[in-house]
């Protein structure tokens, strides 16, 4: 297996930085899922530490959740109420619990960490098997920008220079394949620390081929949490997927 189709290895590198980092705001999003959970419960797929997951409890949603990464899970069960979560420490795309739910939802471009071969579409197959009927699957994701990745390959970023420590960021993408490789590296006097990352990004509507190959209909599409309309301009999507 390559190391970018272990499950785990965003969590094992990022847990410890990761809410220290600028995450956007997860109240628009717990507000608008709380919206479609109805009853509950609500089944996060990468819960993570916890970032939507606790403020759409705090809604009155029953919250579940699966995460590969048992630091990320430590890092949520040190918050109010992360104890009060159940969570499977597993890989999303398997989607190992029972269900049914009235919503299951992937945030935060989260989809395209799935790198392997055929995992988003298990994910969305696994994503329909539990959902009850009338549920919906809600992905968030960005809109790819070939001019994003020309720029990408064309600069070294430079995340922090400290007496002690160097970092830099640099990608490589497969344009063909969708897929691009970036890694965080960190030079102090000793040595070279390398953070690996990998995404498939895919289009919207390519997303939507995915729904379709595991039987769901597109029910709508937005701009942002805020419901703002979806256009050639847009550079993230809301998609919401309906279980008829």
């Amino acid at each position: 297996m390559a190391i970018l189709d272990d499950p785990g290895l965003f969590g094992r590198q990022w847990a410890a930085t990761y809410d220290s980092t600028d995450n956007p705001d997860p109240g628009p999003c717990a507000e608008f899922l709380a919206g479609l959970a109805g009853g509950g419960p609500a089944l996060e797929l990468a819960i993570g530490s916890g970032r939507v997951a606790l403020p759409l409890a705090a809604h009155g949603v029953p919250v579940e959740g699966i995460e590969a990464s048992p630091e990320m899970v430590e890092l949520m069960r040190t918050k109010p109420g992360g104890d009060g979560i159940p969570v499977l420490v597993a890989d999303m795309a398997d989607v190992g619990l029972p269900g049914p739910y009235p919503l299951v939802y992937l945030v935060f471009n989260t989809l395209f960490n799935l790198t392997g071969e055929g995992r988003q579409e298990d994910c969305f197959r696994n994503v329909a098997r539990v959902l009850a009927p009338g549920g919906r699957f809600v992905v968030e994701a960005f809109v790819p920008d070939p001019a994003d990745f020309d720029r990408d390959e064309q600069q070294v970023q430079v995340r922090s220079v400290t007496e002690d420590a160097v970092t830099i960021r640099l990608h490589q993408y497969d344009r063909q394949a969708q897929t691009f490789v970036r890694q965080t590296v960190t030079f102090t006097n000793e040595g070279v620390r390398l953070k690996p990352f990998g995404m498939h990004y895919r289009w919207p509507e390519q997303i939507d081929e995915l729904a379709a190959g595991a039987g769901l209909t597109l029910e709508a599409r937005y701009a942002n949490w805020h419901r703002e309309p979806f256009g050639p301009g847009s550079r993230s999507h809301v998609s919401v997927y309906r279980k008829d």
